[in-house]
């Protein structure tokens, strides 16, 4: 398709839906921005049709000619079925019952890997390291509800790689994205305390993957192993309490917490770093740590980061940034996720 394929593609219905909330946005042109974003309780929705049902209809939008939803799952065929919530589809099925002319269904965490070279500065927060390398590969992964994970490799003029249709458009060069379910790793123990703590998740859940510590509901997890480590109750029951808690100063299993969660973050956002080679930056979105930033800049987070032995130096030059941004950039991604179809 050309160029002028992609500009026929509006209006365009975006979304981005996680395993609690549902983004949803109305691009009206090419020039235009994202715009009429409403967030819905995934809960309160009987499914993803009738949420966009909802959308369309209380904001009086027309039928769009085209749909890009990114979606906390593996994409892997026709069928959607969520991991953290209960929602499935047929995308051969969606795209009828909306009558788009095209329809991309992504894995949420490839649409926010997709918006990484549109981010402004003040959608940042760099904690450590030095300049992003212009061209280079860039890691994005996101404690929410689970833990999503993507990368951003550049092609063709950016990295030498030859060009491909599913490239976006970077201020520095194509890049394609890389999508994987990183999320699910078996979390790695550091040192004693936590080897202690990887034992009792696994010993909970039969396998310790690195979402049992990295997300809303590992926070929780982590909390409740402290607990059981320092032979305490845990009565606790939401993130959000345990954080006041925590900061506070009156629970030291919620400090042990937060501690934790930092720590096994670091050691796994170098673990990115490294697999991808991410001189471009490893960045952090979802919707527990932007709400952290001044204990994870006071934390053992960049530490841990650096950690890895003959590789330190190398990492220390990588810079980790802080997602902030009012608009879901996934959104963004989203969209740019039906340009590069257009363009390929």
């Amino acid at each position: 398709m050309s160029l002028n394929a992609s500009a026929s593609l509006y209006p365009r219905l975006l979304g981005d839906v996680g395993g609690t909330h549902a983004r949803f946005a109305w691009g009206e042109d090419a020039g235009g921005a994202v715009a009429d974003i409403v967030s819905y309780k995934c809960a309160e929705q009987a499914s993803l049709q009738e949420a966009i049902a909802r959308y369309l209809a209380e904001q009086g939008k027309p039928r769009p000619r085209a749909c890009a939803i990114g979606i906390a799952n593996p994409i892997v065929g026709d069928t959607v079925r969520m991991t953290n919530h209960h929602w499935s589809f047929s995308i051969a099925q969606l795209k009828q019952s909306l009558g788009v002319q095209r329809l991309a269904v992504l894995n949420d965490f490839t649409a926010l890997a997709l918006s990484l070279p549109a981010l402004r500065p003040s959608q940042l927060r760099q904690i450590g390291g030095g300049s992003a390398v212009a061209g280079e590969a860039m890691a994005v992964l996101g404690a929410g509800t689970g833990l999503g994970v993507a990368g951003l490799l550049p092609v063709g003029s950016a990295g030498g790689a030859g060009s491909a249709g599913s490239a976006s458009q970077g201020g520095s060069g194509n890049y394609a994205p890389i999508s994987g379910e990183g999320g699910h790793a078996s979390l790695a123990a550091i040192d004693e305390q936590e080897a202690a703590v990887v034992n009792c998740l696994r010993q909970r859940f039969g396998h310790a993957s690195a979402e049992r510590a990295l997300s809303g509901p590992g926070l929780l997890n982590l909390y409740q192993a402290a607990a059981q480590l320092a032979g305490r109750p845990a009565p606790l029951t939401s993130p959000q309490a345990l954080i006041a808690a925590a900061r506070e100063q009156r629970d030291p299993d919620c400090l042990a917490a937060l501690d934790l969660f930092f720590r096994f973050l670091g050691s796994f956002a170098g673990n990115l770093a490294l697999t991808y080679g991410a001189r471009g930056g490893v960045y952090v979105g979802g919707g527990v740590v932007p709400r952290l930033l001044p204990e994870l800049a006071a934390s053992r987070f960049r530490e841990r980061f650096e950690a890895k032995g003959r590789f330190a130096n190398y990492l220390a030059a990588v810079p980790t940034f802080v997602i902030d941004a009012a608009v879901s950039p996934a959104l963004i991604g989203a969209s740019r996720a039906l340009d590069a179809a257009a363009l390929g």
